[in-house]
């Protein structure tokens, strides 16, 4: 029977010959019990090359689970992704090999160093180019749980798999060898397939290949699969729902993607006209089945779309449906059939998906506004983001990160991105920048390009230069720009008008390009903000002076359609007959850019402390959702306790720098006014100066902050404090290391202080280890010394070991001038860093400390605390304490409870409840800083 079968298999591969060079025949059992695959594979493999092969590799991606030191770990611990590190080892997966053989001889196999999930067979024979080899290989697979990347065993039982069997690398100038990073499709050539699938007869088998046999007996079911030039198949063992097959006049989709409770007729509608768009525009599919997966959707999801609630349904019936399903259908047809390298030249497969979403968007929605009907309703209606349509989201995710200054070419490779740029940033940059040039050309080339290249080189492995040599062919206009700075670099486009020249029938315009990037910029003549000019400029290395028709306009504008993804779009108008080129808008909230009005927003805003009680009043601003290099904000508030003015205020500039390790320089000046006790007040005001570092390159987490800054307080005398002069002036330097990992994190903090009557030095050492048990040890070294200090008949400032007094105002205490009582017990890790009330409990002349906690169990720490101080003209004395820590968002809501001091036992302690210390953060940005940092 066996002989008959491979004798059948063999067949089957010759008559696909025509359509594949590679061929792979899989005889797989699924063991469920222990979650196993046993695979007895016969890979033929065609060498291609134009030179001979000593080694083949193959990819391995199911050995990607093994443990936390794969590639595929390292990545989730760059992102903070605690999945892989502190998994079980039953949840890990892993991959077996028993025998690798060719012609009955068994042959030498490795695993490549830093690629533990890719294998490389070192031929007995070189390969010569056209030849093949068929390999025999026995392995078994242990099918990781689907909480790492959302495919594997799910806690039902049921079987996504996703790269589950060893396919070849691409070979094209030299292997192209990638391990698995959970960045997308896997680089495999086309290939024929064969499955002979055994396995308990309660599943349910959903793939995109063909069905040749299906057999059940009293315990298992037999399949039998086939498919022709194909990449790496997915396959889904179900036996607790069902999918969807939808029949379509030349396609079957196969689906468990949501569908909100749409009838099957209106389903099939949809689906029959994404796909009659995507093969109008690229051409026929070749396959009759396509698995459309919501675990594939999740990967590469609707932004937007993916965050709204389930209740919240601003669009029609059936959009959000249909939007979800043309974003995986298209990604689906492109992978499986568009073969370019995925790590290298992503931004090719990345501009085809998103210029085809915003054509299906503009064809079938044309009116379809960013928020949905929300744009309608009362209040809402009134900002500019109801005026956005649904495409300008592309535009909008893009610019966010080029404003950041964290942008990334689009020809980066895709294990070098930054999270936002892989999944959100550059692909919307990519499409964008295709129908930047399509309305460059003013014709379909774009269009024509993208379907002649699918069509000569559908499931065939290319290079995405084929694409810009046949795009440059087919152009009628000089689009080197497109590629020499849109597509290979990060230069931002920022062109403004300098100065018109009037004249009775025409205007001398200058154009000023701002910028280091050479790209055409559209110029218009607007009257009454409709257009009744544009031509297109180029070639505009600094400053260019063009004549256009006067035509009775009042405004001559750059970019009015918004069509050229601009850095900064606001200095790109000028009146021609009055002097305010963009009015003052004033909103009350925070809205998007409007780039057509000088933008001025009023926010609420509420502070709480002691003294003053709650204290609330307009926050007057120009920040929106993208950055912006100047920034100002004003914020007066009434306090309800203190009864009183009070609030603060900032200006600031920020200059950028591209590709240098040195990302930015920002100076200003700001400045507050709040009560620091009852019935005193102080004032604040610091200019400033600082310098941001950042790796070049970008997923390094390792950040470096210099600020310079001279702090001025003005303080109401208080009649309790000894300090001569309530009033002081201070000159800070601080330098600030940073260097994160998920199991390793590093900082440092050096502070220099100079005033009148003192000058003192500190520094701060942070280290926090977490170890394959779940343990995690935290680091604290603090040391600070004066080098002078005249100050020594107040405490005022001195170091402190449990609570600085904070005359710099930088921390945010809610009753800082406290001894007793709750506000009192409010813990701010910084200079000594002790959590119990010890004596002495200042030095005036230096002070070592160290902080150590390790956890007990999940968020329960032990903490412990020891420390030297000396003060003039005493003797050095050692203190420590002890205690519980109860970390429930660490450094940002902890409590501590004091067990042992040098006070002794402290529970037995009179009032122990206030010896108790908290850590609350309330601060929105501090929170937000919490979920943002795996994205940038």
């Amino acid at each position: 029977m066996k002989n008959c079968w491979l004798l059948l298999c063999s067949c089957f591969f010759i008559c696909s010959g025509l359509w594949s060079q590679n061929s792979t025949y899989l005889q797989v059992t699924l063991n469920k019990d222990k979650k196993t695959l046993h695979i007895t594979q016969q890979l033929t493999y065609t060498n291609t090359a134009s030179t001979p092969l000593t080694s083949i590799f193959l990819n391995d991606w199911a050995n990607a689970f093994k443990d936390q030191f794969t590639p595929l770990a390292k990545r989730f611990g760059e992102e903070y992704i605690r999945k892989i590190h502190f998994s079980k080892n039953e949840e890990k997966g892993f991959t077996s090999i028993q025998s690798i053989t060719s012609n009955s001889e068994n042959i030498k196999w490795i695993r490549p160093k830093l690629h533990p999930d890719i294998i490389e067979i070192q031929l007995n024979k070189a390969l010569a180019p056209s030849e093949e080899i068929t390999f025999n290989l026995q392995y078994s697979i242990r099918v990781p749980s689907d909480k790492f990347t959302r495919f594997g065993v799910s806690k039902n039982g049921n079987y996504k798999l996703r790269f589950w069997y060893l396919t070849p690398a691409v070979y094209q100038n030299g292997w192209k060898i990638y391990s698995h990073k959970d960045l997308g499709k896997q680089f495999t050539p086309p290939t024929t397939i064969n499955i002979q699938l055994t396995l308990p007869k309660e599943f349910q088998i959903y793939s995109s290949l063909n069905t040749a046999s299906e057999k059940t007996t009293k315990n298992s079911r037999y399949i039998h699969l086939t498919g022709l030039s194909r990449t790496n198949q997915p396959l889904y063992c179900i036996q607790t729902y069902e999918f969807d097959k939808i029949n379509l006049d030349r396609h079957t989709i196969i689906t468990n993607l949501e569908d909100d409770g749409l009838q099957n007729e209106l389903k099939s509608t949809f689906l029959e006209r994404i796909l009659n768009f995507l093969e109008s525009r690229l051409g026929k599919f070749p396959h009759k089945n396509l698995l459309i997966t919501k675990e594939e959707y999740l990967k590469n999801p609707v932004y937007g779309l993916n965050q709204l609630p389930s209740f919240v349904r601003p669009f029609p019936d059936g959009f959000q449906y249909d939007i979800k399903q043309l974003k995986t259908i298209t990604n689906y047809f492109l992978n499986q059939t568009l073969l370019v390298n995925p790590r290298e030249e992503q931004w090719l497969h990345d501009a085809i998906e998103t210029s085809l979403m915003m054509d299906y968007v503009d064809t079938f929605y044309p009116k379809m506004k960013l928020i949905g009907s929300l744009s309608n309703f009362i209040g809402i209606r009134w900002f500019h983001l109801a005026d956005l349509e649904f495409n300008d989201r592309y535009p909008l995710f893009y610019m966010n990160m080029a404003r950041l200054n964290i942008d990334q070419a689009l020809e980066t490779k895709k294990d070098s991105l930054l999270k936002f740029n892989s999944n959100i940033a550059n692909p919307y940059k990519a499409g964008i920048g295709f129908k930047y040039l399509e309305n460059y050309l003013g014709d379909n080339t774009v269009n024509n390009t993208i379907t002649e290249f699918y069509q000569q080189h559908q499931l065939e492995v290319v290079k995405a230069e084929v694409f810009g040599d046949l795009l440059q062919e087919n152009a009628k206009k000089d689009i080197s720009w497109f590629f020499e700075d849109y597509l290979n670099t990060n230069k931002k486009i920022d062109f403004k008008i300098s100065k018109i020249k009037k004249s009775r029938d025409s205007l001398k315009v200058t154009i000023q390009n701002k910028k280091d990037a050479t790209v055409p910029i559209p110029v218009y003549g607007l009257k009454n903000d409709s257009i009744i000019y544009k031509s297109w400029v180029t070639s505009i290395s600094d400053k260019k002076t063009i004549t256009i028709p006067r035509n009775n306009a009042d405004k001559i504008a750059l970019n009015y359609e918004q069509i050229v993804p601009e850095f900064n779009q606001r200095n790109n108008f000028k009146k021609v007959t009055t002097l305010l080129n963009r009015p003052i808008q004033f909103r009350l909230l925070e809205d998007v850019e409007d780039p057509k009005y000088a933008q001025v927003f009023f926010i609420p805003e509420f502070d709480y402390n002691l003294y003053d009680g709650f204290s609330i009043g307009p926050k007057m601003y120009n920040t929106t959702f993208l950055s912006k290099n100047f920034n100002y904000k004003i914020a007066p508030k009434y306090g309800f306790a203190s009864h009183t003015i009070l609030g603060s205020a900032g200006f600031s500039y920020q200059q950028q720098f591209r590709d240098k390790r040195l990302r930015s320089i920002r100076f200003g000046v700001s400045g507050t006014r709040f009560s620091y006790a009852y019935d005193l007040y102080y004032k604040k005001y610091t200019p400033f100066l600082s310098f941001a570092f950042r790796p070049l390159n970008l997923r390094d987490n390792q950040r470096q902050n210099l600020l310079i800054r001279n702090v001025n307080v003005t303080r109401d005398n208080d009649p309790n404090q000894t300090i001569n002069k309530p009033d002081y002036n201070i000159f800070n330097v601080k330098y600030a290391f940073f260097d994160a990992f998920l199991v390793d994190r590093t900082s440092a903090l050096i502070d220099y202080q100079l005033a009148k009557h003192f000058s003192k030095a500190s520094v701060t050492l942070k280290y926090r280890k977490l170890f394959e048990n779940s343990r995690q040890i935290n680091l604290r070294l603090f040391a600070g010394a004066f080098i002078y200090n005249d100050t020594r008949d107040s405490n005022y400032f001195s170091f402190a070991l449990d609570r600085p007094t904070d005359y710099l105002f930088d921390y945010n205490y809610y009753g800082r001038s406290e001894s007793s009582g709750l506000f009192s017990q409010q813990l701010i890790m910084a200079e000594g860093g002790f959590k119990s009330q010890l004596t002495p409990q200042y030095a005036n002349q230096w002070i070592t400390s160290l902080n150590t906690s390790t956890n007990i169990w999940k968020w329960i720490f032990a903490y412990g605390d020891a420390g030297l101080i000396k003060n003039k003209g005493e003797s050095t004395e050692f203190l420590y304490d002890s205690g519980i820590r109860v970390s429930l968002v660490e450094d940002y809501f902890e409590l501590f409870f004091p067990v042992y001091s040098n006070l002794g036992w402290e529970p037995s302690l009179p009032d122990y409840e206030n010896r108790i210390r908290f850590i609350v953060a309330l601060d929105l940005n501090t929170l937000i800083k919490l979920f943002t940092r795996k994205w940038y």
